[in-house]
């Protein structure tokens, strides 16, 4: 196990180093700097072409792409992100000023939607066949194919716009501008409410999805020779079912969940817009149409290196769930 750990970790280490090549490479030769998109957002703080020359040089923006990169990587050996542009701010810092609310969001979402695909996904596997199954699949067929951008539409014109002014109104953003005042027990309350649309809109898709996944899995595992020795056995359906074949579709379950794991930072871009929430993929939006290089580099490291992990994660748990797994 220990040898392969550290061949995964250097193969993840040189995947790390070509990707953020690749990167800064493209966001490096694609038009116009953050100086120039700062001018053509305010034209007060447009500047002579002499002085932009000036500007490029004391932020290195004249510099060819592969030697600023290298800069970049000797500032991360130093554990410096960089500053960005156009907040002034450490580029870590704000990481970690979006990192609670795309936590709150993603984690809730992704603890909510395995409690309820779990069972759901044995349920339906159970009742094949049946109508409540037929029903089932159907409306979550229609929720994986629902865009979750169309239901957030929807979803703030019924409860911000026609239930405006009434007990069951639903407000973009994060919290009330009179947040700071509440007592701690309201503080809850309105970010519960606050949280109900965008976690609604971020989970749906993955419940249908999970759903089903589980349930393909348990009709490939259910039609397996060891279940039909275990009912030969007399053993009961529900232990066939979760004992025998569940524990046989951890594999490919376990694989999921790795993948899963960089969702949890990455945000979601279109929904954190749409509902005014302060999350990571706002941030990682606006820093692209700013071509601000260091808030881009260091969100881009951050998501290449948890679906590193996440990979290796899911590979280290297949030795868990499946005692035939090793590694050497």
């Amino acid at each position: 196990m220990t040898a392969y750990l550290i061949r995964r970790l250097l193969f993840a280490a040189f995947t790390l180093l070509v990707f953020t090549v690749l990167m800064y490479a493209l966001i490096r030769n694609i038009p116009g700097t953050p100086l120039t998109l700062l001018g053509a957002e305010d034209p007060s703080r447009k500047v002579s072409a002499e002085d932009l020359k000036l500007l490029n040089q004391a932020y290195g923006l004249d510099k060819p792409w592969y030697v600023a990169y290298w800069d970049w990587v000797w500032n991360l050996t130093h554990f410096d992100l960089g500053t960005s542009f156009r907040y002034r701010k450490p580029v870590t810092r704000l990481i970690l000023e979006r990192l609670g609310p795309t936590l709150l969001l993603s984690v809730t979402s992704f603890v909510i939607t395995y409690v309820l695909a779990i069972p759901l996904g044995l349920f339906v596997t159970k009742r094949s066949g049946s109508a409540s199954e037929r029903i089932t699949s159907m409306v979550l067929y229609m929720l994986y194919s629902l865009p979750t951008y169309v239901a957030a539409l929807w979803l703030l014109y019924w409860f911000y716009l026609r239930l405006n002014d009434t007990p069951f109104q639903l407000s973009p953003g994060m919290v009330s501008d009179d947040y700071d005042g509440l007592s701690v027990g309201g503080k809850l309350l309105d970010l519960s409410k606050h949280l109900i649309l965008p976690l609604f809109c971020y989970s749906y898709g993955a419940l249908a999805y999970d759903t089903r996944f589980i349930k393909a899995n348990m009709e490939e595992a259910l039609r397996q020779d060891y279940v039909r020795t275990a009912r030969a056995k007399g053993a009961g359906y529900w232990r066939i079912i979760v004992v025998h074949a569940f524990r046989n579709t951890l594999i490919p379950f376990v694989t999921l969940l790795g993948l899963s794991l960089p969702a949890l930072l990455s945000g979601a871009i279109i929904l954190e817009g749409i509902f005014g929430w302060p999350g990571m993929g706002q941030l990682f939006f606006m820093s692209i149409t700013r071509r601000d290089y260091d808030e881009i580099m260091g969100l881009t490291l951050m998501f290449t290196t948890l679906t590193l992990l996440g990979q290796l994660l899911a590979d280290i748990l297949y030795a868990f769930v499946d005692p035939r797994v090793t590694y050497r």
